[in-house]
């Protein structure tokens, strides 16, 4: 009787082993999927200044949570952003355009993901006294064909145009959407959204244009109305603001990789830092825009 009692122990003893084994077997079998799983590489995302704050404050953040991989975030322009991830330099192209909007670029060759919308604003010095302009008068300003402030209900005092380089996306909403399509008069220009407050904010009587996740008053500068409407959330959202973009980050479609689309899932979900860096998240627009400008309802 003792010795069945013992060997009965003796083989529960065994199964126990072995089951312990087997547990041991399948987590390590675990544990090593997930770090296969793991995100890793090197992403340059680059391009467009309106979007880079967005970026930038995104990235860091997703490091953080995949320290092995490594985000670069750069300006440059969309047009920048698109020609490089077109040709596989960039992993991610920033832009403020459609890539259709684009002359050279294949369309078709790059994938486009809308991560934020993003108004775009008149701004001046904050010594100048006007708070609005008619769409006829801010054509005529970026136009030259008004040069002084007294024109336009300001004082007396003359318009400095700071325009933004050919490249710019910004550049083109603003002339597309705020401007119906006029041509700019020549002078001087700045391809970075900060350096165009920093201009404007030091330049007296000073006009230029930057998106609305730039606008800081402490910076000398103020935004005016177009139409009397007010550059706002609320009246881009149901496109009374008619001045506003998508911001795409691209991929090139044969090149995207898996930490490629992790890291722009995780901007286009970042609503803490949409908001509060002054871009609006798509969930909240009430319409929808495509390349060619055309408006629908959601």
């Amino acid at each position: 009787m003792k010795k069945k009692i013992l060997v009965g122990l003796i083989t529960a003893g065994a199964l126990l082993t072995l089951a312990a084994c087997g547990s041991s077997n399948g987590s390590s079998s675990s544990s090593s999927s997930s770090s296969d799983k793991a995100l890793s590489g090197k992403i340059i995302a680059g391009g467009s200044t309106a979007l880079q704050p967005l970026a930038q404050q995104s990235s860091t953040e997703f490091m953080a949570k995949n320290p092995s991989v490594q985000v670069t975030v750069q300006g440059g322009g969309s047009g920048v952003g698109l020609t490089q991830v077109a040709a596989g330099s960039f992993q991610i192209g920033n832009s403020d355009i459609f890539a259709e909007e684009k002359s050279g670029i294949d369309a078709s060759a790059i994938t486009d993901h809308k991560v934020a919308v993003v108004g775009f604003a008149p701004i001046i010095n904050a010594k100048t006294d006007v708070k609005n302009l008619t769409s006829q008068q801010l054509q005529d300003v970026f136009t030259g064909k008004v040069t002084n402030w007294k024109e336009v209900g300001g004082s007396d005092q003359k318009i400095t145009v700071i325009g933004r380089t050919e490249g710019s996306g910004t550049r083109v909403n603003f002339d597309k959407f705020a401007l119906g399509g006029a041509t700019e008069v020549k002078g001087p220009t700045q391809d970075a959204s900060s350096s165009v407050v920093q201009m404007v904010g030091q330049t007296p009587g000073a006009i230029s244009y930057v998106a609305l996740s730039y606008v800081d008053t402490s910076k000398d500068i103020k935004d005016i109305s177009i139409d009397g409407i007010e550059p706002t959330e609320a009246n881009v959202v149901t496109n009374d603001y008619k001045v506003w973009s998508y911001e795409h980050m691209y991929t090139n479609t044969k090149k995207e990789t898996a930490a490629d689309k992790a890291f722009i899932k995780y901007v286009s979900e970042n609503n803490k830092d949409i908001k509060k860096l002054g871009y609006i998240p798509i969930s909240d627009m009430k319409v929808e825009r495509d390349a060619d400008g055309n408006i629908t309802k959601k």
